[in-house]
């Protein structure tokens, strides 16, 4: 099963739309499913993401669409949470998103809201943050690279694929 994991779009406050070879790579992919962390900041770019497969998206803080605050997707028997990460402070901290998986009873969380492309396993919970989709900057962080994350699951086995648009680097994670 392939899954993209993308968000922090800013798109059109920041940035005028998601950068073409981003739109490119994940077409080439063909993925199952793609998880949205927000920050879709209008309905057009969110309507942009559905088309590139079956969309499952949580609402940012900056996002005026209706979206759900959570979810939790159980694929390859693998639970996964997804969540923007809005009020963690300081934005990305392990121990409260941590928490948040928890409650989810998730072994993998997919979160967003620190435009920072992370991925991090302890205590027996893969976090996995894509990064900002147009290079945003967000909440005092400096400006980055346009990422997202490719994760392909073959039974208990995880392949994360950081993907920039020069680079793309890959971990191997036992679920």
């Amino acid at each position: 099963m392939k899954i993209v994991c993308i968000g922090d779009f800013h798109v059109p406050d920041r940035h005028e739309k998601i950068p073409s070879w981003i739109s490119q790579k994940i077409k080439e992919e063909t993925p199952d499913k793609i998880i949205g962390t927000g920050d879709f900041t209008s309905e057009k770019t969110l309507k942009t993401v559905e088309k590139w497969g079956e969309l499952i998206a949580v609402q940012g803080n900056m996002d005026w669409v209706n979206l759900p605050e959570h979810a939790v997707l159980e694929l390859d028997s693998i639970k996964i949470g997804v969540i923007h990460g809005k009020g963690i402070v300081p934005r990305g901290d392990l121990r409260q998103l941590r928490k948040h998986a928890k409650r989810m009873k998730a072994r993998v969380l997919v979160h967003g809201h620190t435009h920072k492309l992370h991925v991090e396993e302890q205590d027996g919970i893969l976090f996995i943050n894509p990064g900002s989709a147009t290079g945003s900057q967000g909440g005092g962080t400096t400006q980055e690279q346009p990422s997202f994350i490719i994760i392909e699951l073959n039974g208990k086995q995880a392949k994360i694929r950081k993907i920039t648009k020069n680079q793309e680097t890959e971990t191997i994670h036992e679920l």
